[in-house]
């Protein structure tokens, strides 16, 4: 691992039965850069976020996270409570079903402040106020924060899952397919206030997308993956503007197509 990176991994490999799900993945990640894995349905790319963020162990490779002093661990060899700990503070996930991530019989305030009671944060006017604070800058009015999330539309269900997962300021965000089920105007909105928020707060994001046109509006650079294997990676623009593996091609080509 390197001085600089946040997040590195080596060697990631993984079956499930004879089919291969990563194969010798590399990937490296720096503070404040978003990394888009893109490639069509089995590609692996939901598999490697797995890996990465801990949720899913690979069956050789090794995943190094830098903390804030500087410390390196190794995600897999970390107890399940640190690991869970780092989950709630430094890290932060975003799932594309934001029902899967939200406690649909809680307020819309107490979603966003339950990771705050998690960090130890115990004055209710505070967390009440904090909440209010992350639901305008998700664009949620503040007078919904004692509504539940049932009566919210899809895009509001999203946007408040982004509030919930920020809240706590995590350096590291994982997010898996965002933008996904949604609308086009919706999805146009929400892309914007996710690249909004996460260059305003400096996050470093992975981010997994089949859709081109997300990774190219989010992401800095890019890993294309076929059947568990990164055929090509490097700067967005360079690797959608000038693909060199036949695969990243047609993958590119189809959307012109579209």
């Amino acid at each position: 691992m390197s001085d600089e990176t946040l997040l590195s991994a080596r060697g990631l490999n993984l079956h499930f039965g004879t089919i291969p799900a990563l194969v010798n993945v590399d990937a490296d990640l720096w503070p404040g850069e978003v990394l888009a894995v893109v490639g069509e349905s089995g590609s692996g790319k939901t598999t490697l976020l797995n890996v990465l963020s801990g949720r899913m162990a690979a069956q050789s490779g090794v995943v190094w996270y830098r903390d804030t002093a500087g410390r390196i661990a190794d995600v897999h060899a970390m107890p399940q409570p640190s690991l869970r700990a780092l989950h709630r503070s430094d890290w932060g996930f975003v799932q594309q079903n934001p029902r899967d991530n939200l406690r649909m019989g809680v307020t819309a305030g107490g979603n966003v402040g339950e990771r705050l009671m998690a960090q130890g944060s115990r004055h209710y006017g505070d967390i009440r106020a904090e909440a209010i604070r992350w639901l305008e800058q998700v664009e949620i009015d503040a007078d919904r924060v004692d509504d539940l999330p049932r009566t919210f539309s899809g895009g509001m269900l999203q946007r408040l899952q982004i509030a919930r997962t920020l809240v706590t300021h995590p350096r590291l965000v994982f997010m898996d397919e965002p933008t996904g089920g949604l609308d086009v105007s919706v999805q146009a909105r929400l892309l914007d206030l996710i690249r909004g928020l996460v260059a305003r707060f400096g996050i470093a994001a992975v981010l997994v997308t089949h859709d081109l046109a997300v990774a190219r509006l989010l992401a800095h650079r890019v890993m294309v993956m076929q059947r568990g294997v990164v055929v090509e990676t490097g700067l967005t623009d360079q690797v959608l503007d000038d693909p060199q593996h036949p695969y990243t091609q047609l993958l590119v080509s189809s959307v012109l197509q579209a």
